[in-house]
């Protein structure tokens, strides 16, 4: 078996017995340690930890502590006659794997996703109900300014100047009032709220006797 384990910062595959260098730990030559931080088991099964496995360590004993070879750093500007060396040796740690604890009871730790409730489910389709209405409601909203525009409105008197102008009548104060009663008996009669731009205009000419005697 094996595994993926986190040691001082970096993680390492190890199999019982391995040796390997780490960076320095503490403790002393012979010291024994253990790493608790198991992101990943094989041992038969693969186990992932989330983000770590939980009760199970991988235990270690110090080996020696020795510096690594050295490494030259060099710093040089060109035309300022600015130049550094500078030798850096790692501090490492050798250890050695001797097991590993609790490795058939391991356990991934972190919270598990829970199944949705049915009140998520509620709530979830109140929302797209919610949605669903609002949508109704804008497409209501166009559906009556397209309406309205469509529709003759007897309070404008733009709207009544140009019915009056289409049919070559006078745009005086005295036939809007008429066309503004004609239009109310109309809808009086027929029950309607609004009368369209044609049937005003047919108003008109079934009446266009009284607008012409009124202009005389």
């Amino acid at each position: 078996m094996f595994a993926i384990v986190e040691i001082a910062g970096l993680q390492y595959k190890v199999e019982k017995d391995q040796k390997l260098f780490v960076n320095r730990l503490k403790g002393d030559k012979g010291a024994k340690i253990s790493f608790d931080k198991v992101l990943l088991t094989v041992n038969g099964t693969t186990t992932v930890g989330a983000p770590a496995v939980s009760g199970i360590a991988v235990d270690a004993e110090i080996l020696d502590h020795v510096k690594a070879d050295k490494v030259i750093v060099f710093k040089k500007k060109r035309r300022k006659g600015y130049k550094v060396k500078n030798g850096h040796r790692q501090s490492l740690t050798q250890i050695q794997i001797t097991g590993f604890s609790n490795i058939d009871g391991a356990k991934k730790s972190g919270k598990k996703e829970s199944a949705p409730k049915a009140e998520e489910f509620v709530g979830q389709e109140v929302a797209e109900l919610k949605v669903e209405k609002i949508t109704g409601t804008e497409k209501a909203e166009n559906k009556t300014f397209n309406t309205d525009r469509a529709t003759v409105n007897f309070g404008e008197d733009h709207e009544l100047n140009y019915h009056l102008k289409k049919n070559n009548l006078s745009q005086s104060k005295e036939n809007r009032k008429i066309l503004a009663t004609l239009g109310s008996e109309l809808k009086e009669r027929s029950g309607k709220r609004v009368l369209t731009h044609e049937e005003v205009d047919a108003l008109i000419e079934k009446n266009i006797e009284q607008f012409k005697a009124l202009n005389k």
